[in-house]
């Protein structure tokens, strides 16, 4: 992954910030808006392309576009800094492969234990039984 490609190929909009905060919130646009077309993207390979696309498949719209906002702070700035980091975060956190697991034996104390347990589900059931009638 290259950052800076990546950084390059982002797409910004500004807009105007919802909730109070008085006659200011009416003039100027500190929301950010990141658009990140994953579909046109050249700093990925194939594979790491097939991964985001199967990870990130509920946070893609149709045109195969990563949408993500910040409207955290009153500076467009700082809003811009926070939805780039969380930009980064997301594709570090879905780029990673996941850990093969390794196959290991239970021990013998595990098996004991499931085997008496067992053996205590029979008895308790074994004397829920009528007594035989002689």
């Amino acid at each position: 992954m290259n950052k800076e490609q990546l950084l390059q190929e982002l797409q910004f909009k500004a807009v105007r910030s919802s909730g109070a905060g008085g006659q200011n919130v009416n003039k100027v646009a500190t929301k950010v808006i990141l658009i990140f077309d994953l579909g046109a993207s050249s700093a990925f390979t194939e594979t790491e392309k097939n991964r985001l696309f199967r990870k990130l498949a509920n946070r893609l719209s149709k045109e195969q576009q990563l949408i993500l906002q910040s409207e955290e702070t009153r500076s467009q700035h700082k809003n811009k800094a926070l939805v780039i980091e969380k930009f980064l975060e997301t594709i570090a956190l879905n780029l990673r492969a996941p850990k093969k697991r390794i196959r290991t034996k239970p021990t013998r104390s595990s098996m004991e234990k499931r085997l008496k347990s067992k053996k205590k589900g029979a008895l308790k059931k074994l004397h829920r039984r009528k007594p035989p009638l002689d």
